[in-house]
């Protein structure tokens, strides 16, 4: 069955990153059949060109291609760098450089930031999606495509595979 809006893809993928942009890439993501990445086609829970890319694609296809920075999660902005007031820390321990601090800004969206430094008064965070600045490099393998039930579609994603996964 080939990908299409409203279509539940369940697929293989390794992921490939030249973090020291040495020309070296490394693996640092896959998944396995026996635990595939699952998602509805469509509904906006995936990188807009990673959905692209598969959208040709049909059951038993293999895929490899690469998402610039700007298509995947963004450049990098060295002024998503901030320092936090060491007072927001009062009554717990500061967190350690590399610790990943769940944020909310003053309209309510989480996000998370990294710890980059500790100085005296402050922590420095690096808000920043781990991945940005980075060229995506994806390889595998289409493992089935199927029509979404009535229930996916109406809760947005997919239920798994089978699309019986309960909440």
């Amino acid at each position: 069955m080939k990908i299409a809006p409203q279509h539940v893809v369940s697929l293989t993928y390794d992921l490939y990153v030249d973090r020291e942009n040495t020309g070296t890439e490394t693996l640092v993501e896959s998944t396995t059949q026996e635990q595939p990445l699952t998602f509805l086609f469509g509904a906006g829970q995936m990188l807009p060109k990673f959905e692209d890319n598969l959208s040709t694609l049909s059951t038993g296809d293999t895929y490899e291609f690469r998402l610039s920075p700007e298509d995947a999660y963004g450049v990098y902005d060295e002024e998503a760098v901030a320092n936090l007031p060491k007072e927001m820390f009062q009554g717990t321990e500061i967190p350690e450089i590399g610790s990943i601090l769940p944020l909310q800004d003053n309209q309510g969206h989480r996000f998370q930031a990294m710890v980059v430094s500790i100085a005296e008064d402050a922590v420095i965070v690096d808000l920043n999606h781990p991945m940005a600045g980075q060229e995506l490099h994806f390889k595998g393998n289409i493992l089935n495509v199927r029509p979404a039930t009535p229930e996916e579609l109406s809760h947005g994603h997919a239920h798994g595979p089978d699309g019986h996964h309960a909440h």
